[in-house]
């Protein structure tokens, strides 16, 4: 890609930028669902694939790949979606691919959406990183920048224009990442000519995980009615027994619309309804939304089922049905409350990537992380450094597991990053976010950014406004945004509500020193609550360990001192966990890949699992210190306090004194 490319491509991602502002939020985007009213065709599968390796990654643009069949374009290659493509082949140069790659899929709609002039056909795509431009037949109907949220198009008109049934879905998606993407980065070029040939470049981030790319998330194909349900907006309360569901539902296509709003607990019984688009429905005898091992019936949920008749004469109707968890969120100075009850975050961090696949959404992987995660006793994750698949949320939203719900501002380095474009485009992101998310009870705080230089001058008024946008969107949740700057010259933590801080002693700083956490733990949250009085989450913690290396005394990348690490930052945590620290999220929940550098053997070792999800050392530390503390709420079903006792009778069991009266956990399995 020659440098004339490299800038036309950036003009390009800073044009999309400023147009996605002004068309954000302008419709909603509700989770596709089958209803009555509504049919959904899953577009998944075998795709066709073409990496568009020309000098300037223009050709398919300069040829016009979309308005023929990909494969008379030139040779093309099967495709998984959703998965990223990078791990699919044996090509290093699609593994590393940077530009423009080409997916195709012919699908046949049913006759009876072309033929009803009533129904309405919406093409969806779940996910695809970065930049991506949607034909359909040849007819470009849709254009957005950014990773890791959804975007659609009313295809509907297309497809009646055109002959038959048939539709050819052609997707253009873009990886390259500049200053003013989330996440940033550059693309440096090699002009070295005894080391590097003509054109050669490299793309830099400063991330620590691959850079996955492709379409991974479902494409769907769904209907609606012309005249149809939009958006649907819920917040709730509760006082005493009574709980409140404030609801508002945005119709499309109607000027006068009927609405009826139905809300059926678990058994079926409906419990509250109301007519009209906005209003309050009065639940008696409430079950609240609990968040998993803080109650004895948690993540309760009610369905929400709207119905709309776009008039009287021609009788069509639109359904959905929400599911809806009536809990409260609040921050004081010193606690988190979720239901008037101090709620504390004992999770994971966690990353979308897994062998083969890459970032690539997957059930059995999604159903065996929630598996893990509830045997280790986690009550919370953070989707870092990005939002995660909706199914994700859900699943949480079902088995009561917290969510601090983070937008792709992470790597946010670079002084360049924080202009006016690279702002804009932020605000457009957490707007999709918020519109995404916003109905999820799982979802409980908004995170911003992760490790950005908030130190620099412009930080200050870049988050000022970033977390006040947010607000404006969204004033039922706090706002954070992870920092690892010094508390003294952190800009933009007077603006969050939680601080949130990511530190890695004896790893990064001091390496080899565990005795040295005790000290600089303590000194670390004396240092940020002194200054901001706000509540604070240990949001990252840990150490690289190669799963099966072992030593003792404990040596870097083993086991052993993984556990060391963990137990050392743990005893901290128990005295300040007394006063003002709300939480904390080890990093990582499983071993990830990342680019090759010196520091990565094959991706980053700092899980507790392997990438493969098989558990380290740490993980039966960690659940013992997770299940030990949700049982002080003293609120655990019989089975979960049975679970506990066995528990630690077990990790008495295994411990083998090899040294002395302190010993040492040698062997946990």
């Amino acid at each position: 890609m020659g440098s004339s490319g490299a800038e036309r491509a950036a003009k390009r991602v800073f044009l999309a930028a400023l147009c996605s502002v002004c068309q954000a939020l302008q419709g909603g985007m509700l989770f596709p669902t089958e209803s009555p009213s509504r049919e959904v065709k899953d577009a998944s599968g075998l795709w066709s694939f073409r990496a568009d390796l020309s000098p300037e990654r223009s050709r398919g643009f300069e040829q016009q790949w979309y308005r023929k069949p990909l494969a008379e374009t030139g040779p093309v290659i099967d495709m998984p979606v959703p998965s990223s493509f990078n791990d699919i082949t044996q090509d290093a140069k699609i593994r590393d691919f940077i530009g423009w790659v080409w997916y195709e899929k012919d699908v046949w709609v049913p006759a009876r959406w072309i033929q009803d002039r009533g129904t309405r056909i919406v093409l969806r795509v779940g996910s695809a990183h970065y930049y991506s431009v949607l034909w359909v037949n040849g007819v470009k109907v849709a254009e957005h920048v950014g990773g890791h949220l959804p975007f659609e198009a009313d295809i509907s008109g297309v497809l009646r224009q055109t002959s038959g049934s048939a539709c050819r879905i052609t997707i253009a998606v873009n990886n390259t990442l500049t200053l003013e993407t989330l996440p940033p980065g550059t693309i440096q070029y090699m002009n070295d000519r005894s080391r590097y040939p003509a054109g050669y470049f490299v793309q830099n981030t400063n991330f620590d995980f691959f850079n996955y790319a492709g379409i991974h998330r479902s494409v769907l194909v769904y209907t609606t009615p012309k005249a149809h349900i939009d958006d649907i907006t819920v917040e709730t309360t509760f006082s005493d027994n009574i709980g409140l569901v404030s609801f508002n539902v945005s119709v499309l296509g109607s000027s006068k619309p009927a609405v009826k709003v139905t809300l059926s607990a678990q058994d079926g019984r409906c419990v509250a309804s109301a007519d009209g688009s906005r209003g309050v429905l009065k639940v008696t005898d409430v079950n609240l939304w609990w968040p998993y091992l803080m109650h004895e019936n948690p993540a309760y949920l009610y369905s929400m089922e709207v119905s709309v008749q776009a008039t009287a004469e021609d009788g069509q109707t639109d359904v959905y049905t929400l599911a809806v968890g009536i809990r409260t969120v609040k921050v004081t100075s010193t606690q988190f409350l979720i239901n008037n009850k101090p709620f504390y975050f004992h999770g994971v961090n966690k990353h979308e990537d897994a062998d083969i696949r890459g970032k690539g959404f997957d059930w059995p992987l999604v159903v065996k992380d929630f598996n893990l995660m509830k045997w280790m006793g986690v009550n919370s994750f953070r989707p870092s450094h990005y939002p995660y698949a909706e199914e994700i949320l859900q699943m949480a939203d079902r088995h009561g597991i917290v969510i601090i719900d983070e937008c792709p501002g992470v790597g946010i380095r670079d002084i360049r990053s924080f202009g006016n474009v690279s702002l804009a485009h932020h605000l457009t992101v957490m707007e999709e976010l918020v519109r995404r998310d916003k109905n999820h009870p799982s979802v409980v705080m908004w995170s911003v950014a992760n490790e950005p230089a908030s130190e620099m001058p412009p930080a200050g008024f870049y988050f000022k406004e970033l977390v006040s946008h947010t607000k404006s969107l969204d004033s039922s949740r706090p706002v954070t945004y992870i920092t690892a700057s010094n508390y003294a010259r952190d800009l933009g933590a007077p603006y969050v509500d939680v601080i949130c801080v990511n530190s890695y002693l004896s790893w990064y700083h001091d390496p080899g020193h565990t005795e040295l956490i005790s000290l600089q733990l303590n000194t670390q949250f004396d240092d940020w609550y002194g200054k901001y009085q706000k509540p604070i989450i240990q949001s990252e913690y840990g150490a690289d360990a190669v799963p099966g290396l072992h030593s003792d005394p404990p040596m870097m990348f083993t086991e052993e001192y993984q556990t060391t690490v963990l137990q050392n930052y743990h005893n901290v945590f128990d005295q300040k966990r007394k006063e003002f620290v709300i939480g904390e999220l080890i990093w990582n929940f499983a071993d990830f890949m990342t680019t090759q550098t010196i520091t990565r053997v094959v991706g980053n070792k700092k899980g507790i699992f392997t990438r493969q999800r098989q558990p380290k050392s740490g993980a039966f530390l960690l659940r013992e210190r997770y299940w030990r503390i949700a049982n002080e709420t003293g609120v655990l079903p019989t089975w979960a306090s049975l679970c506990l006792k066995e528990q630690i009778y077990f990790c008495i069991c295994i411990k083998v004194d090899f040294s002395g009266p302190s010993g040492r956990y040698l062997f946990l399995f």
